[in-house]
């Protein structure tokens, strides 16, 4: 607008879009760790799927996606109950887009060494740009190990399962090319604490069938074919699968209740749900259905780290492309002191949260076969899930803040990645839950805990710190008196020393040294930018731009 020959709105010393560019390409934490960790024959997979990822019209979808989120129907016109979920067309791009490329499925359809890591990298991109449509995906993922523990049941799904062709129509699964699984867990009552589930199974006759009568606080991905859900039996708990439809094609009836309105994850729809006499089929044997549904939680919560870790990337990447785009008080930001410093430490958190997710999705790969890498991603998913989870809040709210009063509007996408932040650490386990089950696993699988203190000591003697920090480590867990009290110190103990044992085996110096010092030297502060005079800032945030001045 010009008004008597003056300019009245000349933008001027703004960043351009960050759009246009693959997200794996310009992370060397990624792109070495796919490599080193088994990944390499799916490098040109995971290249195109960042480079899809990148565009302009795929970040929209992203934005579109949550901008409409989900709505309940529960009756048609006519007042027939139909109990489905209606989505923008965005989240359906998004699923189609993410199932074409395996996101749901990859270590089933292709048993070969390093398809975990594969998958993990392409999760925690996905997550960069619609971390909502994760959920459903990380599901249907995880069901398959708990599956398994019904053969006749696992025959007859898990081949819908492989497939790779979205289909959002609630209609019979045999109908259907691909299927989405959910899970129906907590109950209102109880929380973390299913074994006080009030669901009742109802047994037909004297095999695996019954009718489910009870209600679901929280049901995650509520338009899914099927759900894994615990209930009560005459000898405890049970796991069932609960389809959609009954084996006669008739609806089974799985009441939606409501949506819960959400702090964020608000592209995906969350439901409390009730089913009336719902047909079911048991997985695993009556009394030990935690156990059954636990071998699905597993896997979750290997994408909880994942997806934690994708949003550290992306807020990241924000930050980094604001700073070398915006000026203030004479230069740009990316050249002030205090801005590296804070940008340095951010690059250290995400490049430590992506070596460990990395490495654990290695340990799923192997732990088939191996039982000390078994053991490991035992105990390490669990600590990896505490820790990254619980510092990709902080993290991103301080990417935000590197963008200022920008950073806090909606268009800069940062809200939509704070308010996505919390939910992998309350999701699959809250803090206090996690902890304890790292209590738990040292007490009834030693061997995991073995089996982490070696990974740790791998890199003995390359990095003072971090050799002292782990003779600590072993003080600490020689008193086990007061175990629980001191669980959250432990496993962030734990957490710390496996990042930076990773970081000083396999990334730069100036990432290793920086971070162990920082982290373990006590050479840091409580805030993000407290790294101190010996960190090479220049050097840590160059490679988390990919080289880019």
């Amino acid at each position: 607008m010009s008004i008597g020959g003056f300019e009245t709105h000349e933008v001027e010393n703004q960043p351009p879009p960050l759009e246009g560019r693959n997200l794996y390409a310009g992370d060397a934490a990624l792109r070495e760790g796919l490599l080193r960790e088994g990944g390499a024959w799916a490098e040109e997979r995971v290249t195109r799927f960042g480079e899809i990822l990148g565009r302009a019209e795929t970040i929209e979808l992203g934005r579109d996606a949550n901008r409409h989120p989900p709505e309940l129907r529960s009756h048609d016109r006519f007042g027939h109950r139909i109990d489905e979920v209606a989505f923008h067309p965005a989240w359906h791009a998004v699923m189609a887009l993410a199932m074409e490329h395996e996101l749901h499925n990859l270590p089933w359809r292709n048993e070969r060494a390093g398809a975990y890591v594969a998958r993990t990298a392409l999760h925690s991109l996905l997550s960069q740009v619609e971390a909502g449509a994760c959920c459903p995906l990380t599901m249907t993922f995880a069901c398959v190990p708990a599956l398994r523990h019904a053969p006749e049941i696992a025959a007859e799904w898990e081949p819908r399962l492989h497939g790779t062709a979205y289909d959002p129509v609630l209609r019979p699964p045999a109908e259907k090319g691909a299927v989405l699984v959910g899970m129906a867990m907590t109950e209102k009552q109880g929380g973390s604490d299913v074994r006080s589930n009030s669901t009742r199974a109802h047994p037909i006759g004297n095999g695996p069938e019954a009718l489910l009568v009870g209600h679901k606080w929280f049901c995650s991905a509520p338009m899914s074919d099927a759900f894994l859900a615990l209930a009560q039996t005459d000898r405890g708990l049970a796991c069932f699968l609960v389809p959609r439809f009954r084996p006669d094609g008739s609806q089974n009836p799985i009441r939606l209740q409501r949506l819960k309105d959400k702090l964020g994850n608000r592209s995906n729809a969350s439901a409390e749900i009730e089913f009336a006499g719902t047909w079911a089929t048991r997985i695993g044997e009556e009394g030990r259905g935690v156990r059954t549904i636990l071998e699905m939680v597993h896997h979750t919560r290997l994408d909880c780290v994942s997806g934690s870790a994708g949003l550290m990337r992306q807020a990241l990447s924000q930050a980094l492309h604001h700073a070398r785009h915006r000026g203030a008080f004479g230069k740009r930001l990316w050249d002030q002191p205090l801005m590296a410093q804070v940008l340095a430490d951010l690059a250290l958190e995400s490049e430590a949260a992506t070596a460990l997710m990395l490495r654990l999705a290695r340990a799923y790969d192997a732990g088939g076969d191996d039982p000390a890498e078994h053991a490991f991603a035992r105990i390490a998913t669990a600590v990896g899930k505490y820790w990254v989870c619980k510092r990709t809040p902080a993290m991103v709210y301080e990417a935000m803040e590197c963008l200022g009063g920008n950073g806090y509007v909606e268009d800069s996408s940062l809200p939509r990645l704070y308010r996505e932040a919390p939910v992998n650490a309350i999701w699959e386990g809250s803090g206090n839950v996690i902890c304890l089950d790292v209590l738990r696993a040292m007490v009834r699988e030693p061997e995991s805990t073995t089996a982490l203190l070696d990974e740790i000591r791998a890199a003995r003697g390359a990095n003072r710190h971090l050799d002292a920090a782990s003779d600590e480590l072993g003080r600490l867990l020689a008193s086990p008196e007061d175990a629980e009290a001191q669980a959250r110190r432990w496993v962030e103990r734990m957490a710390l020393l496996l990042q930076a044992s990773l970081l000083v085996r396999h990334a730069p110096a100036a990432v290793a040294d920086a971070f162990c010092a920082s982290r373990l030297g006590g050479e840091g502060g409580l805030a993000f930018g407290t790294l101190g005079r010996g960190a090479d800032v220049e050097e840590i945030t160059a490679r988390a731009s990919g080289g880019e001045p």
